[in-house]
């Protein structure tokens, strides 16, 4: 029991530096592991409730970045995607074949954090309503059943604040509070969380505490393009994971 609690903590402890320091990445890291702990559900709440926790303590400290208007359509979107992914991940638990098909997306934004040259050439892309529209529901409802939704917020918020990385985490950390919150609500009422999910849960606060912490310290001494390079590799092995163990 022990040994199962440290290698939880260590996890969450790596997953939530990761999210301080490139905005993104705590849920990606987290359940590339937890599922061999846990079951995909088990799993997926338990980073859910901590993300939650996360968010807010960045967000913080982030607030004065946040740009709500810009917000509105990713937002609305995420949240129809909740309602959708709480009635899946409630009645079906775990769906392989959409590992896959999250794992090959995860691919694409590799891609696109790689090759993207910054808002020259994508001013006009960003401009379309369906984007956010489309990833925010995308990222709502992958998110509220695997807790990997992040890539989708992050492609979106990464082309309208290219060269603001404070603006980016901090709208990004807004978009995870504003989901996370709708799975945990809606999971806490259908009585989703059992008794020894409080004691994973209470190791995991101060993991996430502890790690985000030490993440955004480093988030201040870290470039943009820097940052999009350690979000490509962390998304990158989260997709490898996804396909070959689907």
């Amino acid at each position: 029991m022990v040994t199962e609690l440290l290698i939880i903590f260590v996890i969450l402890l790596i997953g939530s530096f990761i999210q301080g320091v490139s905005g993104f990445g705590f849920g990606l890291f987290a359940m590339s592991f937890l599922p061999f702990l846990f079951t995909i559900k088990e799993s997926t709440l338990l980073v859910v409730a901590l993300a939650l926790i996360l968010s807010v303590s960045i967000a913080l400290q982030l607030f004065r970045h946040i740009k709500w208007k810009s917000l509105i359509y990713l937002l609305g979107a995420a949240f129809v995607g909740r309602i959708g992914a709480f009635f899946i991940l409630d009645n079906y638990g775990e769906l392989d074949i959409l590992k896959v098909f999250l794992g090959i997306f995860l691919i694409g934004v590799v891609i696109y954090l790689f090759t993207s040259k910054g808002p020259s050439d994508s001013d006009a892309f960003t401009n379309r309503t369906w984007l956010p529209v489309l990833l925010g529901f995308g990222g709502g409802f992958v998110g509220g059943i695997f807790a990997v939704g992040g890539p989708f917020f992050v492609f979106y918020l990464m082309l309208i604040f290219n060269n603001n990385k404070y603006a980016y985490s901090a709208n990004l950390q807004v978009t995870f509070v504003f989901t996370n919150f709708i799975t945990v609500f809606l999971h806490g009422i259908n009585g989703d969380f059992s008794g020894v999910f409080f004691l994973y849960f209470l190791i995991g606060v101060i993991s996430v505490l502890v790690g985000s912490r030490i993440g955004i310290y480093f988030f201040n001494h870290i470039s943009q393009q820097n940052i999009k390079k350690l979000a490509g590799v962390v998304v990158a092995i989260a997709a490898i994971n996804l396909i070959l163990f689907s």
